[in-house]
């Protein structure tokens, strides 16, 4: 006879977490409400609190007193993946010095702003600075300008601006100007992007000489190069340059420039002007095409995108604001 299989109680799994409280400092609810809102997550009004989020499957509350609730079924993993590391723990100020010592010798750093969008110009920013203000910079918290809210853009665009010792310069095209140039036969963003580049930065190093510099990379040929080759300057490039805290620095006075342009463009229009190319901003698009011409639609949008020639194609528009067709799109094969 066969023997009966005994059963075994196998444990239970433990029971996952889904609320998390904690004591916050005034710095860190700033932080954490500055992430919550780069998540786009949707804010809505508790009592007592300071703001509240509700994330995928989990609700962020930040209380005046400085108590923090987190609930919902994907708490850990806000509070492992964010809360912890970039909240929670204090900046690893010197860490990257020790890896990384010539982001704090006295140089260079360069970025742009509104490549990809359709509204505005493209903006070059050059920011020289030395070691005591790369140290105060770093402190303050100045990093990738994608990765801050407009608002927060403007307040660390001041304290760059307002810190001694270094050299700030910004350079664009007017948007008529803008789309003069790239309405040209043989026109090319990037070479246009080189040449602001150079401006910003020969302006920057007259008020401020350093002996290198470091240029968020937009394109495989050394295009901005080609303006310093008789002189001594090293320049180098690197993508996700926004690692050295002087790009850092470049980057956010590159959006914030930005920002305040779009800030007059949306004020001429009567309502925020998107970023980017979505649909909402091809809807926008079209809008200002209705209301103000089409001979005045080139101080909106950049007319060589795809976007601004489907708008004034949609409208019938052609024939008075003659944009040449762009490329077929590419269709994936499998």
């Amino acid at each position: 006879m066969a023997k009966r299989k005994k059963k075994i109680d196998l444990p239970e799994e433990p029971k996952k977490k889904t609320l998390y409280t904690n004591k916050l400092t005034g710095e860190q609810m700033e932080k954490l409400e500055l992430v919550c809102e780069m998540k786009s997550w949707e804010a809505y009004e508790v009592e007592y609190a300071r703001f509240a989020f509700k994330g995928n499957k989990v609700n962020v509350v930040g209380y005046n007193s400085g108590k923090l609730v987190v609930q919902g079924k994907e708490m850990e993993d806000f509070v492992i993946n964010t809360l912890e590391p970039e909240i929670l723990v204090e900046p690893r100020f010197g860490y990257d010095e020790i890896y990384h010592p010539e982001w704090f010798e006295l140089h260079a750093g360069m970025d742009e702003s509104g490549k990809g969008d359709l509204f505005g110009p493209v903006i070059t920013a050059c920011v020289v600075a030395d070691k005591p203000q790369i140290d105060e910079w770093v402190k303050e918290g100045i990093r990738d300008s994608k990765k801050i809210t407009d608002s927060r853009i403007l307040k660390l665009d001041k304290i760059i601006r307002e810190t001694k010792g270094i050299s700030v310069e910004t350079c664009f095209c007017g948007m008529r100007k803008y789309n003069e140039l790239m309405g040209k036969p043989k026109a090319n963003l990037n070479l246009l992007l080189a040449w602001l580049h150079s401006k910003s930065l020969t302006a920057a190093l007259k008020r401020k000489r350093a002996p290198w510099g470091m240029l968020d990379q937009f394109s495989k040929q050394d295009l901005v190069g080609r303006y310093f080759k008789d002189s001594d300057f090293d320049l180098r490039m690197q993508t996700k340059a926004e690692e050295d805290p002087v790009v850092a620095a470049a980057s956010v006075v590159a959006r914030a420039e930005y920002v305040r342009y779009m800030a007059s463009l949306s004020k001429r229009f009567g309502e925020t002007l998107k970023k980017g190319a979505s649909k909402e901003v091809k809807a926008q698009a079209g809008q200002i095409l209705e209301r103000f011409g089409p001979e005045s639609f080139c101080e909106f949008a950049k007319l060589h995108f795809r976007t601004a020639y489907e708008v004034v194609s949609d409208a019938g528009l052609l024939d008075k604001l003659p944009l040449k067709a762009p490329p077929e799109k590419k269709e994936w094969r499998k």
